[in-house]
This record gives structure tokens, sequence and C-alpha cells, in this order.
């Protein structure tokens, strides 16, 4: 028995001083853990400074309920029942009821508000117990943030989130996805927590250990007002055509800098919302407005010039064993008429004869204009373009000719853009861009330029020439129904198959997608634009001139005629020669004449009275204008108070 007692202590002892370190952390893990605070996520702010995407922070409110001292509770749960009251709408003596029972209970967690904003945390916070803080009171404060976009759905998608699923995935669309991890997201902070049973943690105290610090904001290039326009603009024609989605893109011509995105795609119940971003993300066949491409190739080639003539027939053509089609036959016209007129035959056959036999050649110009990469735009997804060439898979005898009219190839509506909003820009294409600046309230950390792609896409004489075609189109060609006589606007239409690889399937129910892309105003371009919508309902309309088209001048319209226009002002100081010289006669006058009468005839009465009032004279003046009289002659010593009369 001596010899079990004396083991006894020396473990006693071998525990408490040996390994007590040990159990004492062991045990503090078990019980108490840092937990990681969320950082408020920067803001996202529209191009004038709207804002369009911020972190709400939302509060839920607990008491540990067997914390306070028993007379403190006594004294307080009465008056802590009726603020409750007041602020829920329940009745005081079910808050007494519920509270006394968690106390009795031991219940340390009970929730008293779940979800609730800052001001209602900071009125619930100073009630009667609450206010004595987490030690004397119970008081239990947890935070948490919310995303939310100010313009609701309204360009959602370019916006973007950061999302993480049960697994740990992370999904990062759009701007706020882009600039996250680097920008918006901030750094954690700690805060200490112990385990109060139930796997329920409370915070130990009402502070944290360690404060987050919150994220940079981000400023962004987006208009709201053309944002707005741009939304309402494509959302009702998608609707009018019932159309499975469409984007659309304003650009700034000089700099790059998107205006406006809007991304529509339809749910089952048939309403539209920000789906995905297929402005950005939707790589397909672009149709006829590659037919710009194609043509300007041509041109730079010096193969053909406006004026050369190709012969389109009746409206259908054999080539290599495929059918080319038209809506109609044009018979011989020029190549520039060829395009203002959107001819497949013609464009395929002017590719076909000048590079059937030298394919590389006319791929080759299209890779010089940077077509074949990718833009390299901030925000995560886009679309790889496909541009073919011999030995690719999908190349045969057909490519080139069906690449003429913009099909066997892919680019984004984005790309397609850029090259459309290079014309406008004097042949510098620059690249597409959504971010103005990060900033740390009025600090700023990083800022985003114009970044050039190519500094000229092709000569100043091919310019002015489609320049011209794309002028007619609207005015002549196949966007004629958009024309206006007020106001300018120049652009290509396009129309392509979707979903046609089983063609006998393909007829029975037949999609296509409709496009415009093109700048306004036509002489002086600001914006350039693309509008491209899929699959509308062939019993309502297909072509792009039809579907397109109208969004694309409603919202060129509109922005000329609904968007603020704001003058900039080099400088508030505007300097007046005369203005400078009588104020410096006045001011010679004043610093010379302190006790002695000045000279003030032909003086404006306000800058005479003014002198003499601050030598501390007493003026009194008879009629307005400019001084004719004084009471006392200049020269003469004057002293405090005395009186002057003056006439005008």
């Amino acid at each position: 028995m001596f010899v079990f007692a004396i083991a006894v202590v020396f473990k006693l002892c071998t525990i408490q001083f040996v390994q007590g370190d040990q159990y004492r952390d062991l045990a503090e893990q078990r019980t108490i853990k840092n937990v990681e605070i969320p950082a408020n996520r920067g803001n996202v702010y529209s191009a004038d400074g709207s804002l369009l995407a911020t972190s709400i922070p939302k509060y839920d409110i607990r008491i540990d309920a067997i914390q306070p001292r028993q007379e403190v509770f006594n004294e307080l749960i009465k008056p802590l029942s009726d603020s409750l009251s007041k602020f829920t709408g329940k009745s005081s003596s079910y808050h007494q009821k519920v509270i006394k029972k968690a106390r009795l209970d031991k219940n340390r967690y009970f929730l008293l508000a779940r979800n609730i904003g800052y001001s209602d945390y900071i009125r619930l916070r100073n009630f009667p117990m609450l206010k004595l803080g987490a030690i004397k009171g119970g008081l239990i404060v947890e935070q948490t943030t919310r995303r939310e976009h100010p313009m609701g759905g309204i360009a959602e998608r370019t916006i973007g989130y950061e999302r993480k699923d049960a697994d740990g995935n992370v999904t990062r669309p759009g701007i706020d996805g882009a600039f996250g991890a680097k920008y918006l997201s901030g750094v954690n902070g700690q805060r200490l927590k112990q385990k109060i049973g139930n796997g329920q943690w409370k915070p130990i105290v009402d502070y944290d250990q360690v404060e987050p610090q919150d994220g940079y904001d981000v400023y962004t290039t987006i208009d709201v007002n053309i944002q707005d326009i741009a939304h309402h603009s494509l959302l009702g024609q998608l609707e009018l055509y019932q159309a499975d989605h469409g984007c659309a893109v304003v650009m700034e011509v000089a700099t790059g800098e998107i205006r406006a995105i809007s991304n529509l795609g339809r749910n089952r119940d048939g309403n539209y919302y920000e789906r995905l971003n297929y402005a950005v993300g939707e790589s397909h066949e672009p149709g006829s407005t590659f037919k710009v491409m194609a043509f300007m190739a041509a041109l730079e080639d010096k193969v053909i010039d406006t004026s050369y003539v190709v012969d389109t027939g009746n409206g259908s053509k054999r080539l290599y064993g495929r059918t080319i089609s038209d809506s109609r036959g044009h018979g011989e016209i020029s190549a520039a008429r060829a395009l203002e007129v959107s001819s497949n035959i013609g464009l395929a056959t002017i590719i076909n004869d000048h590079y059937a036999n030298q394919p590389k050649k006319f791929i080759n110009r299209l890779k010089s204009w940077n077509l074949h990469n990718t833009l390299g735009v901030s925000i995560i997804g886009e679309g790889k373009p496909v541009i073919p060439e011999p030995g690719d898979a999908i190349w045969s005898r057909n490519a080139l000719p069906s690449m003429a009219y913009g099909y066997n190839l892919q680019m984004t509506p984005l790309q397609t853009l850029s090259f459309y909003n290079a014309i406008a820009n004097h042949g510098e294409m620059v690249k597409p861009r959504f971010i103005k600046a990060v900033k740390e309230f009025d600090r700023e950390i990083e800022v985003f330029d114009k970044k050039v792609i190519n500094q000229k896409i092709c000569s100043d004489k091919t310019l002015l020439e489609i320049k011209e075609i794309l002028k007619n189109v609207v005015v002549r060609g196949t966007g004629s129904r958009m024309y206006s006589e007020n106001f300018s606007m120049a652009g290509k239409t396009g129309t392509a198959r979707t979903d046609y690889n089983n063609y006998e399937e393909w007829r029975k129910d037949r999609k296509y997608v409709s496009s415009f892309a093109g700048y306004f105003p036509a002489d002086n371009p600001k914006y350039s634009c693309i509008v491209v919508i899929h699959q509308p309902s062939t019993k309502v309309g297909f072509y792009g001139a039809d579907v397109s088209g109208p969004v694309f001048k409603r919202i060129a319209q509109k922005i000329y005629t609904e968007t603020p226009l704001i003058d900039q002002v080099e400088s508030i100081e505007v300097v007046d020669k005369k203005v400078e010289e009588s104020f410096e006669s006045f001011y010679k006058t004043a610093q010379l004449y302190k006790t002695i009468m000045p000279n003030v005839v032909g003086l404006p009465a306000m800058d005479a009275l003014a002198l003499l009032e601050n030598m501390g004279l007493k003026v009194k003046m008879e009629g307005v204008g400019k001084i004719k009289s004084q009471s006392v002659n200049s020269g003469v010593k004057v002293k405090r108070n005395q009186v002057i009369l003056l006439g005008t």
C-alpha cells in the first residue's frame, strides 16, 4: 500500500510539473480557439463613383444567460425585456420568460436577434444589461458580411462575386472575382472563442484580438447611365424575339474603356437575368460581321480595290461541292457594294479567287491583327478565338471561302468589337479595359492606363475606304432600316447559323445568331458597340438588321439624348485685365491712406464705401453709381468715426 501510494504521488507530480504544460495546451486547444474574422471586402464603384458592389455588415446578438450576476440579472431583466419588446414587437413578458428559461437551462448562447444591420446593432447593444458588455452583461456579438449590388441584376455578372462551396472550391466571375484575391479581399482578423458545450463557441471578449484590415476599393470604367440604357435596350429586344440569350457592349473608342456590358440569358420561366458573361466568354462563329476583316485583308494585300467587280449571280453558287447562298441575287457588283449588301457569294468569291493558292497569306494577315489571340482582359474566363490554318483538323478546301463570310472560325463578341473599335480609332487597336484604378480612400494603389495592342492595323487608304463602306451599310445597305437623318452610325450586320452540325435537324428547328457591330457618330466616333442575340424566334425574325440593329440604334441615340454631358473646366480662375487693374488701384489707395482722406471721386460707390469704412469713417451716400463728390477734400487728416458725405 505504501509503495502504491508513492507511485500515485510520483505520477501526480510528473503530470503537474513535467507534463503540465503539454496537458494545459491540449486542454486549451479543445476549449479555446482562434476564429478567423473575415475582413470587409472593398467596394466596387462605377466611373462616376456610383456604388456597384459593397459588403454590408450583419450582426447576430446573443446573450450568455448565466454570465450576469444574480442581482444584476434580477434588476435588469425587466428593462431589457421592455426594450426587446419595442424592437421585436413581441410582449415584454414573452422575452422575460424565454431569457429566464435560458438562465435556468444554463444557456450561454441564447439568440436575441439575427442578421440585423449596423444601426439596429448599435441600438441593441445599448439595451439594459447588454450595455454592460460581455463580462458583466453577457453580451455576445457575431458579425458577418453580405455582398450586395445596389444596381440589382444590371451588369451583375460583369461586376461579379467570389463564392466558396462546401468543399472549399472558389468561383470568381467578373471584376469582383478577378480583383478579389489581390485587392478587394483585405486581410482577415482573429478572435478568441471558448467552447461552451453542444459544439457551440462564444467569444471570450467583445473585441477582436487581431483586427481585420479592409480590402481596397476598385473603380471600374462602367458608366451607370449607359449601362442602364444598354441593359434595358437588350432586354426589350430579347423579350420581343423570344431569344435564348444575348449581350451588348459599349466601348469608348479612344481609350478602350468599357462603358456598358450587359449579358442576359433566359431561365426556365422565360425571364432574363445575368446568367453568363457571354460577351467575354462565349466564342462562336461571328457570321457577316467578320466580312469586314476579310475585305480589309484583300484591300491591304492589294489583290482588289473597292471598285473590283465580282459576279454574285442569282443568289446561289456552288463552290467545292457546297452551295453558298445570298438572300437574293445581285448580279455583277463592286466589291464595296458586295460588302454593303453583305453578299456571302461576293466575299467568298473574292477570297477564294485571290488566296486559294496561298491561304497562309490570308491567315497571316488575320494574325497580324492579333485575331488569333485572346485580348488578355482582366475578367477571368475569356473565350479563345479559333482561326484555322492549313494542316488543322477543321481545315479543308471550303475553309477559306467559309471564313470570308464568318464561318469555320470563332471569336467572342468583345474580340470582334475590339477590331471595329480600331477602325473607329484611326487604326489603333486598344485593349478593352474594365478597371480605372484601385484606391484606399483617396490614395491610389494602382492606376490602369490605356494599352495598345496594335499601333496601326492598316493603311490610311484602307481605313478611309472601309469607314465609307460601313457608313453606307447603314445608309443604303443591309442596315438601312437603322438609318436616321439626325444621327449618323456606321457598322455591319451579321446573321449566322448555329447548331447546324446535323443539317436535317437544323432545318426542322432553324437557329441563328444575329449581330450588329459598329460605332457612332459615324464621322467622329465616340463609342463603339456590338450587340449579339442568340437563337431569336424565326417566327418573329432572325436577320441581324432586324434583331440586333434596333438595339444598337436605341443605345446610340439614347446615349446622346439621355446621358448627361459634362464639360471639363480647366481652371476656375479667369483673369480679367480691367478688373485686375481696378483692384490694384483700390489696394494701393487702401494701403496708402490710413488717416488721410483719399480721393474717391471716380471710384464705384461700393469700392469707395469699403475703402472709407475700413479707415473707421462713417459714410453717408446719396444715389448709386460712381462717386462724383466727397464732403472732405483729399489730403485732409480725418478722425475715426468722422462722417463723410459722398455724392454720385
